[in-house]
């Protein structure tokens, strides 16, 4: 997915935000799994930057759980309040480094995820890297959790 907005937060702390939409966003006919989450990641970041957040909504289990780069915690209400308070937007969120494992009905994410924009009249860059559990519902993937660790090397 063409991932992620970023909102900077009262704290400081640079919070990625991301979700991704239901059935009709997950992939074409003969797309394996792999190729299904990876154009999810895509598009949840697409989501984010265009403050969609019926289509994240869609994108979230009910138990989802965020741990965000500065070690704090959201659920699924926070991770959509988040999107929709943004009030600062990336120049780019590029992903890559893509790896996707599938076990069934689950599915586990590595990706990084390079970000740059303007804050506090600064130009920022921050490269993230993310590990997204996905489960298999009613024949569409869901995130269960989400995870960033912020990397300056």
């Amino acid at each position: 997915m063409t991932q992620r907005l970023i909102t900077w937060v009262s704290t400081g702390a640079l919070v990625l935000v991301f979700a991704v939409s239901g059935r009709a966003q997950q992939g074409s006919a003969g797309d394996s799994d792999q190729q299904i989450i990876i154009k999810l990641e895509q598009g949840w970041n697409d989501a984010v930057l265009r403050k969609d957040t019926a289509f994240i909504d869609r994108l979230l289990a009910d138990e989802f759980v965020a741990t965000y780069d500065d070690g704090s915690r959201g659920d699924r209400k926070r991770e959509l309040s988040l999107i929709a308070e943004a009030t600062q937007q990336a120049d780019s969120a590029v992903q890559d480094e893509f790896v996707v494992k599938v076990y069934r009905d689950a599915a586990v994410v590595w990706f990084t995820l390079k970000l740059a924009g303007t804050r506090d009249g600064q130009h920022a860059e921050v490269t993230l890297h993310y590990t997204d559990v996905w489960v298999m519902r009613d024949g569409r993937w869901q995130c269960v959790s989400s995870q960033n660790t912020r990397f300056d090397g």
